[in-house]
């Protein structure tokens, strides 16, 4: 009788009662809190109960503009509902007259949804106006055109123009900047270090730079996306997931660390196409050729960067066209979105996971660079890279004075 008894501190095993048992447990155990949760959620909701701490104030509207669209019919907004409550539009004013508008779709906003107001106002053109949305409740919120000019309207013949907008100053600077690869390989240890220092400078550049750019675009999204923890938790995701995705088979070196570095560039290319094609699609931008040029010279350095791993074995020119289009192509992609289909969040949201990217590669090369002078018995902060980090950033930042939109 005593067999079928397993001694003090034997591991209970599937042939035990208990074993068996303990998946049908374990699932009440998980059960039974969330139950407890939908429970307490019910007699909130139907209790009313907090009803005792109504001091009859309004409740918070909160509403956010998310694109303005002028044409020969007037002014289109789109605006959507970012509070905690419903919000019906009552009234708009432009330039402190009152003005018949239409909404679409009609009745109130709930909370997160959005919806297109058309007011027919003879805008001027090249003056200001600002509009004013009043709420049932009286709650106002303003929008300012600073300069009025008639927004372009999106046309299948533009995607090919775009495209070649995009491949010049993306892919091109790219491929530009590989063609360094030959004096690459020939340079000494030390000048190595110097190229991947630089690296680590332009992408520590780009880091600020796409970190702020998501941060000005979290701040205009509506509050219930909470876009700036939106961004930093986008951010630390992307940047995490990466690092072990990069780091299943150790840390990553040669062709995959100069592709992640593709991607994380490919990443800040999407948001400079997403800025220039948003400034086009609200008629605040016009391109010249000496802006072309900017961008072309503000990502050549990228080129650099991406081949220097490389210097140890020379891959297929495949590998370096695949590399191209990889950092180069998110510009066509961002020129096209920002020009067809714009969206504040969204596109906050896209910059936050190219903040993560970035983040990845600054590590893993830094990383790299450190393993490489312990090896060689050198420091791993020497002279050299100190130069290279330092040009790195300069470079990216005084041709970055070229291409602000």
């Amino acid at each position: 009788m005593s067999e079928n008894v397993p001694p003090p501190g034997t591991p209970e095993t599937a042939d035990t009662p208990a074993a068996g048992a303990r998946p049908a447990v374990n699932l009440l155990w998980f059960g039974l809190p969330l139950l407890a949760l939908l429970l307490a959620s019910a007699w909130l909701v139907t209790g009313d109960w907090l009803k005792a701490f109504d001091a009859g104030a309004p409740p918070v509207e909160k509403l956010t503009f998310e694109r303005v669209v002028l044409d020969d019919g007037g002014i289109r907004l789109k605006v959507r509902a970012g509070g905690s409550e419903p919000i019906n539009i009552a009234q708009v004013q432009v330039d402190e007259a009152y003005w018949t508008f239409s909404q679409e779709p009609r009745g109130q906003l709930g909370h997160l949804s959005s919806a297109w107001l058309r007011i027919p106002y003879p805008w001027l053109l090249g003056e200001k106006h600002e509009i004013k949305v009043v709420t049932r409740t009286g709650a106002t919120f303003i929008k300012e055109i600073e300069v009025a000019v008639p927004t372009p309207t999106a046309q299948s013949g533009q995607l090919l123009p775009q495209a070649l907008l995009g491949a010049f100053v993306g892919i091109v600077p790219v491929v530009i900047g590989m063609l360094f690869y030959p004096a690459i390989r020939n340079v000494s240890r030390r000048g190595l270090d110097f190229v991947l220092a630089l690296t680590v400078g332009l992408l520590a550049y780009l880091l600020v730079d796409t970190f702020k750019e998501a941060i000005e675009l979290a701040l205009g999204t509506a509050a219930a996306y909470q876009g700036i923890v939106m961004v930093v938790v986008a951010a630390l995701v992307a940047f995490a997931a990466l690092l072990a995705v990069g780091r299943r088979h150790g840390a990553p070196t040669g062709i995959e660390l100069a592709t992640y570095i593709a991607l994380g560039i490919g990443l800040h290319n999407l948001g400079e196409g997403l800025a220039i094609g948003a400034a086009f699609a609200t008629g605040v931008a016009g391109l010249g050729v000496f802006l072309v040029l900017g961008f072309t010279l503000h990502n050549v350095t990228e080129g650099i960067g991406i081949v220097a791993p490389l210097a140890a074995k020379r891959p297929p020119l495949t590998i370096f066209a695949g590399l191209a289009l990889l950092a180069g192509a998110p510009a066509i992609v961002g020129i096209w979105l920002g020009s067809f289909s714009y969206a504040p969040q969204w596109t906050a949201l896209a910059l936050a996971i190219g903040v993560g990217a970035i983040l990845q590669v600054i590590v893993e090369v830094s990383a790299y660079l450190i393993r490489s002078s312990t090896r060689s018995g050198g420091t791993w902060l020497s002279p050299a890279m100190f130069a290279g980090f330092v040009l790195g950033l300069g470079v990216m930042y005084v041709t970055a004075m070229l291409v602000k939109v």
